[in-house]
């Protein structure tokens, strides 16, 4: 079996992701919005998970910092949805991370996260 580096600025990335699902809160969140086709307030949220308003954008915020949520303003409302590409990106990198998928030319990153 040949054996590929992981190069360092995609560990950390990776690493940020899954801290980012070391919550059971969180994890619920990221699956709720992916079981909606359509962006949903955070009340919303906060009424299916029945955890406080505060606490639900607390994890919102972490979610979004690393991309797995997206958000939009309507009006006074803000919206939350599921980052598509993280259907594709959060299993690539457990793969990656596991040795069952080669990184790509040492260009294993993938679109979830900004990178500036």
């Amino acid at each position: 079996m040949s054996e590929h580096k992981l190069e360092r600025e995609t560990a950390e990335s990776y690493a940020r992701w899954f801290h980012a699902l070391s919550d059971a809160n969180r994890v619920m969140i990221v699956h709720f919005l992916a079981q909606h086709r359509d962006p949903v307030p955070v009340g919303a949220i906060v009424d299916h998970l029945g955890i406080a308003q505060p606490t639900v954008s607390h994890h919102l915020k972490i979610l979004s910092q690393v991309r797995f949520v997206t958000r939009r303003r309507a009006g006074t409302s803000i919206l939350y949805a599921i980052n598509h590409s993280c259907e594709v990106g959060l299993p690539t990198a457990a793969n990656v991370v596991l040795g069952l998928l080669a990184t790509r030319d040492g260009n294993d990153s993938l679109p979830l996260e900004r990178t500036s």
